[in-house]
């Protein structure tokens, strides 16, 4: 394991392989590591996501966790605001076509799945000692064939990219997002619905309905059939008419 020093605090820790980039950060939040403090691996053995899926983490992707100690914990905002953090830092970084965003923590690119968005948080009582942001990227790793037509990577759309280039613009990205609990701000509101994938989609599951954008607290709007509108917190996005899950897995 190496360290090196962004600041003179936090660190940023690059390890050539590791089973997961969160549990490393998360032992160091427990030793006391400052908020900002980072993960980054060229590997990943035991990648995961929400709900324990597995994420493939070869070589030539982007895996790294970021260390924030918030007040109090607001993760379905948290998630959201980070991945619009990540969305536009790689294309302030020079990724030639936009990224959508699809609730609650999916990154794509021409419709497939190119990264995810994992908040884990280890409490104190009923407050967070702190919560770790895990990023998994697809740049120019191998994709597993049974995911191959479901994912895509970066370097699809900017051949020349690598790992290496990302790490510091997206680090400071995720350092700087806002872990308040306040509810989204309007021009969060904006960003997020001009990369809104599920608006107009047909959702069949957890509530069926057309996408219909976010609330200030981070519940999708689900349109039903009635005309009616419900506010949709948890689980899993199945989209109609499909035999897949919009939701493919995991992060970092």
């Amino acid at each position: 394991m190496t360290a090196d020093s962004m600041a003179a605090d936090p660190l940023l820790v690059h390890l050539a392989s590791t089973p997961s980039t969160m549990d490393v950060l998360h032992t160091l939040a427990e030793a006391g590591a400052a908020a900002g403090t980072a993960v980054v691996a060229d590997e990943q053995t035991a990648g995961r996501g929400s709900r324990g899926r597995a994420w493939s983490s070869p070589p030539g992707g982007l895996w790294l966790s970021v260390l924030t100690r918030p007040k109090a914990a607001a993760l379905e905002l948290l998630s959201l605001r980070a991945g619009l953090a990540v969305a536009e830092a790689l294309e302030a970084a020079g990724l030639p076509r936009r990224l959508a965003l699809k609730w609650p923590n999916d990154l794509m690119l021409d419709d497939r799945k190119v990264g995810g968005i994992l908040c884990e948080a280890r409490w104190i009582g009923p407050s967070p000692a702190w919560v770790v942001i895990g990023l998994g990227l697809n740049v120019a790793n191998a994709i597993p064939p049974e995911v191959g037509p479901m994912a895509a990577r970066l370097a699809d759309a900017a051949p020349a990219v690598r790992p290496a280039s990302l790490v510091g613009p997206v680090v400071q990205a995720l350092q700087a997002v806002d872990t308040g609990t306040g509810p989204l701000r309007p021009e969060e509101l904006l960003s997020f619905d001009q990369r809104d994938w599920l608006r107009g989609r047909r959702i069949e599951a957890p509530r069926a309905g057309i996408g219909a954008g976010i609330d200030v607290d981070g519940a999708l709007r689900v349109r039903s059939p009635d005309g009616t509108w419900a506010a949709v917190r948890s689980g899993t996005i199945v989209l109609a008419n499909s035999s897949t899950t919009a939701e493919l897995g995991a992060c970092s």
